[in-house]
């Protein structure tokens, strides 16, 4: 297998060449035409090349990469026939579920300090003063060697940077307690949107997305983002964490024979909706240089306008499933998909794009030197794998087989900031209380108990109605001293004034 057949017509067909395949891509078209088998194509193409894969499952459905199709009946039969695909057998594919809950996979973490102040701002949605602030905490972190593992090593280092921002902003610059609560606001946002559970430890580590199994197929990560996706300012979180450590940690490659892994974002115009500006230019950027790392991102979603523009400029390999124009906006988008193909002229693309049936596609590649080949409306080819959702057992028995349970399964919560500053303030209390209790009362020395002692005592330091000898001989000293200065003090200034001598 040197390419990823995606669909045939009676002229020709249509394939995906992996030297290509980090161009990135564009799966789009109307609910229940057929997009998710078209993505279920590409992963488990990628997977036989070898090449992991990543994707994010909304509804459920992919999840049937991990267990082979039934034995196909009359239809599958005909389209196969249709397909000319010989040597079509059902064929499941290793699989690793993920999930940032916990529930329907291994656990995703991260920790504070791999999200870093800059792309934790972008996601908070700070201005410039608030993003100074949240850069200058994390130094003050740093410096004290105080571990940012999770939002409650977060939370306690902003109170403690509230009680002690004059001496915080007296050594790394002004910080005001407005700013600071205005950070913590957000922080509130985000742990209310489910952020609590990604940020802590086991942290994800990279190569255990970047596997193969003993065949030397590539690993299919499936992320369950059913509920994910109802908390987009999460799942932006976290996609654009992950795309940002593939960036910052794999080196340079250029142009590979194939990817190092591909990225699939199921519904993906629920990623970009509400998206503050900023994550969302963060996102573009990553998009455009994460190439020359050997990553490919594919998008799917409804309309090819649903991505921005930005991005979409990016989509090298395309597949345009039905439009429906119901609406001035569905026939401005089926218009603008048409015109973002190569032209070909056997085929109207306008009229097409609104006749085709399910499973149906126009379809379009790189070529040789990276040149988009003219579109062409294509019968989408069938996966060897289960097309629709698994039971709970069938994913639990997956689950249990996984390579990276036992090292992601278990929460680790180690001493860290939260934990550090605890055991400071409860240190500095203890202090101030042995201070406390250690000074002697006012009005009492020595042995209160014996007489001896309070007679000696009345003597020398008096009473309440007679002075003390101490106190008798302090004033009378101080009475000769003050004279004597006052006489030296009078003589100097007289003599400074006429010019005599001290």
């Amino acid at each position: 297998m040197t390419s990823i057949l995606i669909g045939r017509n009676d002229r020709t067909s249509v394939s995906l060449d992996p030297h290509y395949g980090n161009r990135h891509g564009m799966i789009a078209g109307a609910t229940g035409t057929g997009k998710s088998v078209s993505l279920m194509v590409l992963a488990e193409g990628f997977s036989k090349l070898g090449v992991p894969c990543f994707l994010a499952d909304v509804k459920g459905d992919l999840a049937g990469l991990a267990m082979p199709a039934g034995t196909p009946g009359d239809k599958l039969k005909a389209r196969l026939d249709k397909l000319k695909l010989t040597d079509w057998t059902p064929q499941a594919n290793p699989v690793v579920f993920w999930d940032l809950y916990g529930k329907l996979g291994h656990p995703v973490r991260a920790t504070v300090s791999e999200m870093g102040p800059t792309l934790l701002g972008r996601v908070l949605d700070l201005n410039d003063t608030q993003q100074g602030v949240l850069e200058i905490v994390f130094k003050v972190a740093d410096d004290n060697g105080w571990l940012l593992l999770d939002l409650d090593d977060l939370r306690a280092l902003l109170g403690f940077a509230v009680d002690n921002s004059k001496d915080i902003s007296a050594h790394y610059g002004l910080i005001s307690k407005q700013s600071l609560a205005a950070v913590q606001r957000a922080l509130l946002q985000l742990e209310q949107d489910g952020a609590t559970q990604f940020f802590g430890e086991p942290a994800l580590k990279l190569t255990d997305l970047m596997r193969q199994d003993m065949t030397g197929r590539g690993i299919v990560n499936v992320l369950a983002a059913d509920q994910l996706i109802l908390k987009p300012r999460l799942y932006a979180t976290f996609l654009l964490w992950l795309l940002s450590e593939l960036f910052e940690q794999l080196p340079e490659v250029g142009d590979l024979d194939q990817p190092k892994l591909v990225f699939f974002f199921d519904e993906a115009h629920l990623l970009f909706n509400d998206c503050p500006p900023a994550l969302q230019q963060r996102v573009e950027q990553v998009v455009r240089l994460i190439r020359s790392k050997g990553v490919g991102v594919y998008f799917c979603s409804q309309n090819p306008d649903d991505v921005p523009g930005e991005i979409l400029g990016q989509m090298g390999n395309r597949i345009q499933h039905a439009l429906r124009a119901f609406t001035p906006r569905d026939q401005k988008a089926v218009k603008a998909a048409a015109e973002t193909f190569v032209p070909n002229p056997a085929l109207d693309v306008t009229a097409t794009i609104g006749k085709l049936a399910v499973g149906e596609a126009l379809a379009s590649t790189l070529g040789q030197g990276g040149v988009p080949t003219p579109v062409e409306d294509v019968l989408v080819t069938t996966p060897g794998c289960r097309i629709g959702a698994i039971s709970a057992d069938e994913r639990a028995t997956i689950r249990s087989r996984s390579p990276v349970g036992a090292k992601y399964d278990t929460a680790v919560n180690r001493e860290s900031a939260a934990e550090m500053l605890t055991k400071r303030a409860e240190e500095k209390a203890a202090d101030a209380n042995a201070v406390a209790t250690s000074a002697p009362a006012s009005g009492t020395t020595g042995d209160a108990g014996s007489a001896w002692g309070g007679a000696v005592h009345d003597a020398l330091f008096g009473t309440k109605r007679r002075q003390g000898m101490i106190e008798t001989m302090g004033k009378q000293m101080v009475r000769t001293m003050g004279s004597q200065i006052g006489r030296q003090i009078l003589r100097g200034v007289l003599g400074g004034i006429f010019g005599g001598r001290r």
